[in-house]
């Protein structure tokens, strides 16, 4: 819905009326369209940069090389389906079409259960932790518990066996193995060098001469070194922190969204001109 005004603070009270159990997909929908837009966005590329560290995803992934030769067209591919999903929900036609395209991108690329599951605690720990550090507001419980309830539903819906349940599972769970499994390869470093453009695109022009700093500033420690990163300068480190956190402020101050987002369709520069959803997920040639 467009153009409906509303107080600053409604989609948060609705959002915790709601039960995470029976509406997380509404309350998803919220998080992502109309409270964080631009937040979760972010987090979700930090999220799937994240696991690309993995060693058996990155071989994978390099194995099959798509991230390597369309690395802008492939990240598309993915945001589109998995927003298709969230946007429509696992019954409607097109959240069934796109479900289906994810089980078989997951197929081409097979990694082990523990790594499916860790890339789905990505999905729910990366941008609960980004919101609580960045977003206008913190993120509430109801968010939290509907993050992991939804990324719970998508990987049963994907055949993933030992989900966490609940959000302080599923973080336990991205911390131990995170500490166990990220170490550095030299195909994790390699996608990092490819990817690192579309986080390029993220940061405003006017900052694009200091880019690699202010992405290295974005890693954490454990990320840094599973990409063999060098540390960021510290005015990078703090000037991105200021950045963000006045961004946090001023967002708190200011009106909330009025025109939820995707509401004229999802356009990425793969598909300037729209895209046809059964066909994604395909090499381009």
């Amino acid at each position: 819905m467009r153009g409906i005004r509303r107080g600053r603070y409604d989609n948060l009270r609705r959002i915790e009326d709601s039960d995470p159990e029976a509406d997380y997909l509404l309350i998803h929908q919220l998080t992502l369209r109309e409270e964080f837009p631009w937040d979760m966005r972010m987090a979700f590329n930090l999220a799937f940069n994240r696991s690309f560290a993995l060693p058996r995803v990155a071989a994978e992934l390099v194995r099959t090389g798509r991230v390597l030769t369309e690395p802008r067209r492939r990240a598309d591919d993915t945001g589109i389906i998995m927003y298709e999903i969230l946007m429509h929900g696992f019954e409607h036609p097109r959240g069934r079409l796109a479900l289906r395209l994810l089980n078989e991108a997951h197929r081409q690329v097979p990694a082990g259960n523990d790594d499916s599951v860790y890339v789905l605690a990505a999905l729910v720990v990366v941008p609960m932790r980004w919101l609580r550090r960045y977003g206008w507001r913190a993120p509430a419980g109801q968010e939290r518990e509907a993050a992991a309830r939804y990324y719970r539903e998508v990987g049963l819906r994907m055949g993933i066996r030992d989900i966490p349940a609940g959000y302080a599972a599923f973080e336990a769970w991205f911390d131990a193995y995170e500490a166990a499994h990220l170490r550095h390869t030299p195909e994790a470093e390699r996608i990092e060098r490819v990817t690192r453009e579309l986080l390029r695109g993220r940061i405003p022009k006017p900052l694009r001469g200091v880019a690699d700093a202010l992405i290295a500033s974005l890693y954490d420690p454990p990320l840094r070194r599973a990409y063999a990163v060098p540390d960021p300068p510290a005015w990078a480190r703090i000037g991105l922190h200021a950045v963000l956190r006045s961004r946090a402020l001023l967002l708190r101050l200011a009106g909330p969204r009025t025109t939820p987002l995707f509401a004229d369709g999802i356009v990425t520069k793969s598909y300037p001109d729209g895209y046809d959803l059964a066909k994604l997920g395909r090499p381009s040639s």
